[in-house]
């Protein structure tokens, strides 16, 4: 006879054996390790957060703890891999194989392990990507993930970082999977309920903050003046004629110079109320000029961002907030809005071949992607117009009937001709290929694929790769902005000249932008402590930002 509910059962022994080490839902801290050794059971699909800022630290230092000959084989499913006991558990057997998205902090490490045979990898994902297979083929058993607070029932609030929660539990609760909390605190009464109590099966009270990497903030400091120039490059090269309103910002320096240049430089050009206004965005501190001098209207983001509590908390008209003021975030929503909503992506790469894919993989560095391949991409599923979306797509495909031609998300990639260590952006051929022959990996890492590439921009101009009209032209575009790199110099001078008169290649003075303008004086804000003044002293920096 067939048995059609083997999973609830399964899932009741596991609770069984794991409450022996808990009174009712609530687990001490100490006896993490042994409430896993009870739950887990060899060659389990586990997801640890992980994520790309909040880490459940408790949970993974008592993974890390457990017996390898009890445990064993686990197949890990997470989307970040930051700390270093998300490895440590494939050095000391406990894990085996590995699906994920994003190892920024652990890049160096992971390579090393994936190359020794340490770590079987499945895929490097995006975070949609990864989170769709949860509810298809990669379904947790077991989920460890981190919240603010439970009350005594076991409901959670997860705070301002509430990133991939309620995607993981969602999927690991309702295909009977255990779900296990830890929390910074247990308390009578909770700010807002996030995760009902029903989807959680056992909590451990920390007693202190889960750990949150800020990775959104950028000292304006370390700005340069050639990423400067850049940022005037784009936001009058791409941003005001397009008029780009709706879009996300990748991290780096490149696009914090871009705003906080909105309200000096697009002031100027008379841009605000034209772009930049509706921001799929991680509440970056270097928008706090432009949001106080009325540019945005709102922001919806992935996760929050170290010190910037108070401020969100006082800006509701800005950000997404609940009842309590704080800050609801939810990677999942807000990488679907980057990937469908949004008219415009422009971030930054490690290297660019003559296609013009990108990628952030090297020989010695595999960092995952995280969502830049959501929000670098040109969503095929998309139906509603926009102006820049038309645009873009008439420029790419001008003979099409316009009711018939698809629009084109513009996705920038925007950097300067050589990186850190003086190190080429601009590559023959990526990385990422040598990787996947070195691994035997069917698919190579790659990051944002050329087809979807729309501008590159570096300090010698903008190639707008949708005027190309053949592979050879697309070549000389990308050459002719690669700089003094080995490629830039073997550009074909002839060609590029015709490419700039047809405006596909466009320098500074073709746009009107004196380089010797690029000035450090231009930015709203030149140091953190002026983000704090701008804020009126409701950011709170980490401390490893202040020098006063």
């Amino acid at each position: 006879m067939t048995t059609w509910d083997s999973a609830k059962r399964a899932r009741n022994a596991r609770l069984q054996a794991g409450a022996r080490h808990a009174n009712g839902k609530h687990v001490a801290p100490e006896d993490a390790t042994a409430l896993l050794e009870a739950v887990l059971q060899p060659g389990d699909r586990v997801c640890l957060e992980g994520d790309n800022q909040k880490q459940a630290e408790l949970l993974a230092a008592a993974l890390a703890g457990v017996d390898s000959a009890k445990i064993h084989d686990l197949h890990m499913v997470q989307s970040g891999v930051v700390l270093p006991e998300h490895l440590d558990v494939f050095e000391r057997g406990i894990a085996k194989r590995l699906d994920y998205a994003y190892s920024g902090p652990q890049s160096q490490r992971i390579a090393r392990m994936l190359f020794s045979g340490k770590i079987q990898l499945g895929a490097v994902h995006t975070y949609l990507e990864l989170f769709a297979r949860y509810f298809i083929d990669l379904t947790p058993q077991v989920a460890l993930i981190a919240a603010v607070s439970a009350d005594r029932e076991g409901n959670l609030y997860t705070g301002p970082n509430t990133e991939d929660t309620p995607t993981v539990v969602e999927a690991t609760a309702f295909k009977d999977g255990v779900v296990i909390a830890q929390v910074n605190e247990i308390v009578d009464k909770l700010p807002r309920i996030d995760i009902p109590a029903d989807w959680v099966h056992f909590v451990v009270e920390s007693g202190k903050p889960f750990y949150v990497e800020p990775l959104f903030t950028r000292d304006p400091a370390a700005i340069t003046e050639t990423q400067i120039l850049t940022a005037m490059l784009a936001i009058k090269g791409i941003y005001a004629p397009y008029g780009v309103k709706r879009l996300n910002h990748g991290i780096g320096f490149n696009t914090a110079a871009i705003e906080l240049l909105l309200p000096t430089y697009g002031e100027r050009l008379g841009l605000k109320g034209k772009v930049a206004s509706h921001w799929a965005l991680n509440p970056h501190p270097t928008m706090i000029p432009a949001i106080e001098s009325g540019w945005v209207e709102q922001i919806h983001s992935f996760g929050s961002e170290v010190g910037m509590d108070d401020y969100i908390r006082a800006r509701p008209d800005i950000y997404f907030t609940g009842p309590d003021g704080s800050l609801r975030s939810n990677r999942a929503f807000c990488q679907t809005a980057g990937l469908y909503a949004c008219d415009m992506f422009i971030g930054s790469t490690l290297q660019i071949d003559l296609q013009g894919n990108s990628s952030t993989v090297t020989t010695e560095r595999v960092a995952g992607f995280g969502g830049a391949p959501n929000m670098g991409s040109d969503a095929r599923g998309r139906r509603h117009p926009s102006a820049p979306w038309l645009q873009a797509g008439k420029e790419a495909d001008p003979d099409s009937p316009p009711a018939l031609r698809r629009g084109r998300k513009l996705v920038v990639q925007i950097g300067e001709t050589f990186g850190d260590k003086n190190v080429p952006l601009f590559v023959e051929h990526l990385d990422a290929l040598r990787l996947a022959e070195k691994l035997n990996l069917d698919l190579a890492p790659v990051m944002v694929y050329s087809d979807d590439v729309t501008h590159i921009v570096t300090e010698e101009g903008i190639a707008n790769l949708l005027l190309c009209r053949d592979s050879d032209e697309r070549e000389q575009a990308i050459r002719g902005v690669a700089g003094y790199t080995e490629i830039g110099r073997r550009r074909d001078p002839k060609m590029v000249q015709r490419l700039r008169e047809r405006g596909v290649i466009r320098r500074p003075e073709d746009l009107g932008i004196d380089p010797m303008d690029a000035d450090r004086r231009m930015l709203a804000a030149r140091s953190i402590k002026d983000l704090v003044k701008w804020s009126g002293g409701l950011y709170a920096p980490p401390s490893k930002f202040r020098n006063w």
